[in-house]
C-alpha cells in the first residue's frame, strides 16, 4: 500500500501558507528534485523560514513515481475532487490532498514536459464572477508570476477547455462510454491550480523544461526559492520581474474526430502559426488549418476520438506591465 507524505515549516511571524507540489505526475521529477534540495538546506538552517507556513509534498502521485510514468490508474491532474467512493488510486490521492490544498492560500505546483522548449508558467483567469472560474487573486497571481524566473507566461486553460466539452456535449450519443462523459464535463479540466482557485487561494502550474533537461530541477528550485522570497517568508531581496515577457492566450481546442484524423507533421507545444497554415486533415480529407497567426500547443498525435487533439493560442497584452 502506498502511503502519502508532506512536510511542513513554520515561520515565528504571520504570513501566507503556501505548499509546493511535485511529481503529480510521476515521470516529472524535476519538482521532486528541487523540493528535496530546498529540503535539506532548510533542515541545514541554510534557509531558514521567518514567517507564515510552508508545506513540501515532493512526491504527490507515489504510484506513478514508483512506475516512471505519468499516471498510476488515471491523471490526477483532471477531475480532482474528494469522493466518497474511491476507485482509482488517484481517488485516493485526491481525498487526502484536497484538504491540505485547502488549508494553504498560495500553490506552487512543479512540472515538465516530453517535447524540448522553454520553460513556462500556466497562469489563472482575470477576475471574475462567473460560474466556471470565479476568481479575486488575479493582481497576485500575475505578480508572482513574473517572478518565478521565466519569461513565457499562458492563460485561458479552463475556459477554452470549457469551450471544447460543450461541443462535445453536443455531438455525444445516448450511448457514451464513461470516457465520453467525462470528456464532456468541465469540471474534469480541474487540476491542482484550479481546485485551490476553488477554495479561495491562487496557484500557478510551472513547467520547468523537458523531462530530461539537466536544468529542470534548477529552474524549479529557483521558483520555489523566488516564491519564498516574493511572498516574504524567507530572508531575502525581493525578485525582481522577468525583463522580458512573451505571453500568450489559449483560445480555442480542436479535437481528434477520427483515429485517423492526421497532422501535417509533427508539431512541438509553441510553434508558430501563420494564417492558413495547414495543421492537420481530417479522415475524411478536410484539411483543419490555423484561423489566424498564433502558436499550436499541446498537440497530441495519439489522442483518441473525442478528446482534444490540440489547442491554438495567440499573444496577449495581459502582462505587458
Amino acid at each position: 500500500m502506498q502511503q502519502f507524505k508532506s512536510v511542513t515549516y513554520a515561520g515565528l511571524q504571520p504570513g501566507p501558507r503556501l505548499i509546493v507540489l511535485g511529481a503529480v505526475h510521476g515521470n516529472e521529477i524535476c519538482g521532486t528534485q528541487g523540493i528535496t534540495r530546498l529540503m535539506a538546506e532548510l533542515d541545514s538552517g541554510v534557509v531558514q523560514l521567518l514567517a507564515g507556513k510552508l508545506t513540501l509534498v515532493p512526491i504527490t502521485n507515489p504510484l506513478a513515481y514508483e512506475r516512471k510514468q505519468r499516471m498510476g490508474d488515471r491523471n490526477l491532474n483532471r477531475n480532482l475532487c474528494p469522493t466518497d467512493q474511491p476507485v482509482e488510486f488517484e481517488d485516493h490521492i485526491a481525498n487526502w490532498l484536497c484538504p491540505l490544498l485547502a488549508e494553504h492560500d498560495v500553490l506552487l505546483d512543479l512540472h515538465s514536459f516530453q517535447a524540448q522548449g522553454r520553460p513556462f508558467a500556466m497562469v489563472g483567469p482575470e477576475d471574475n464572477t462567473g460560474t466556471l472560474e470565479p476568481f479575486a487573486h488575479a493582481a497576485a497571481e500575475e505578480a508572482w508570476s513574473l517572478r518565478l524566473g521565466v519569461g513565457r507566461l499562458v492563460d485561458g486553460w479552463l475556459s477554452t477547455y470549457a469551450r471544447g466539452v460543450e461541443r462535445r456535449r453536443a455531438a455525444m450519443g445516448p450511448d457514451a462510454s464513461r470516457s465520453q462523459l467525462l470528456n464532456a464535463d468541465a469540471r474534469y479540466g480541474v487540476g491542482t491550480t484550479e481546485y485551490m482557485r476553488a477554495q479561495g487561494g491562487y496557484a500557478l502550474t510551472l513547467e520547468c523544461g523537458q523531462h530530461d533537461d539537466p536544468h529542470a530541477p534548477e529552474v524549479a528550485y529557483q521558483a520555489i526559492h523566488n516564491t519564498l522570497a516574493h511572498l516574504g517568508l524567507i530572508a531575502a531581496n525581493a525578485p525582481q520581474p522577468v525583463a522580458e515577457v512573451e505571453a500568450l492566450h489559449i483560445y480555442e481546442v480542436i479535437d481528434r474526430a477520427h483515429p485517423d484524423d492526421a497532422f501535417a507533421h509533427g508539431w512541438s507545444s509553441f510553434d508558430r502559426l501563420s494564417a492558413g497554415d495547414l495543421i492537420g486533415t481530417r479522415h475524411d480529407g478536410t484539411p483543419v488549418r490555423a484561423d489566424c497567426e498564433g502558436y499550436i500547443l499541446f498537440p497530441n498525435a495519439r489522442a483518441q476520438a473525442g478528446q482534444e487533439w490540440f489547442y491554438l493560442a495567440r499573444p496577449t497584452p495581459r502582462f505587458a506591465a
